[in-house]
This record gives structure tokens, sequence and C-alpha cells, in this order.
């Protein structure tokens, strides 16, 4: 990530609370975890797969800041800035986009009020021929 797009970023993500006593290992910079969260939504991999050799800190310390970065409304600000600009100067091309169920609801489909009727006509037969009364009683010895 270029130093430009971190300095455009760091200002929309939230502020991280400073511990008050400085036990432990020292947080992650905010920079190395972004580019660990954008390593992993690019190529797909585990969190717990993201290798440590890259320097972007712990796959699990990457996917919680994801979550706290979304639950702050991070992810909206981002794609608000970061989409906005291009698309007003026209660098952004919109053709191969394609819009699913994963960021708009399906207006048409959902959940069933019904049960679905069945096609077939009648119910099907049993494999098993019915047991009689007859064939019930167990012969005596």
């Amino acid at each position: 990530m270029s130093d430009d797009l971190s300095g455009r970023i760091k200002p929309l993500l939230p502020v991280r609370q400073q511990r008050l006593r400085r036990i432990g290992r020292p947080p992650l910079d905010d920079q190395g975890c972004s580019q660990g969260i954008l390593y992993v939504l690019h190529t797909g991999i585990q969190w717990k797969r993201l290798p440590h050799e890259l320097g972007f800190g712990s796959g699990m310390t990457c996917r919680r800041r994801l979550r706290d970065r979304h639950e702050a409304g991070a992810r909206d600000r981002l794609h608000q800035v970061l989409l906005t600009e291009p698309h007003r100067a026209g660098e952004l091309d919109w053709s191969p986009a394609v819009i699913d169920g994963s960021h708009h609801q399906a207006r048409h489909s959902g959940p069933k009020r019904d049960r679905a009727r069945s096609t077939v006509p009648a119910r099907a037969r049993s494999a098993m021929k019915p047991r009689t009364a007859a064939a019930r009683r167990r012969p005596s010895p």
C-alpha cells in the first residue's frame, strides 16, 4: 500500500484506545494491519494462515481489527472516499460490475410463506407391503 493511500485511509479509521499499562506486546500499527487485511481478502486464504514472515502480524489480530472497523462504520467511509473521487473524474469503468445477493437484497426471493406443493400427482406408494393382522401373528410352535 502506498504512503499516499495510507495517509488518506488513516483519518477514516476508528481511533484505538491506548492501554493504561503498557504490558505485553506493543500493538501492531494500522498500516501493517491494513496490509494484512487486504492480503487475506485478495488471496482468499484463511485468517489463521496469514504468514508471519510478511510482517502483517497475526491473522487473528487483522481479523479483529477488520471486525472493529466494520462495527465502527469505517467500511462505508472508506467506500465513499476511495470510490467517489475516481468516479467523479470518470476514471472508473462500471461495465464489468456485478451486483449479487451478498450486497443487495433480492426482491423476488426469500423465505416461502407456505410449504411448497408437490409436483407429483399422487403420494408415492410404500415399497413395503402393509402388514395384515394375520401376518403379524406368530405361528405357534
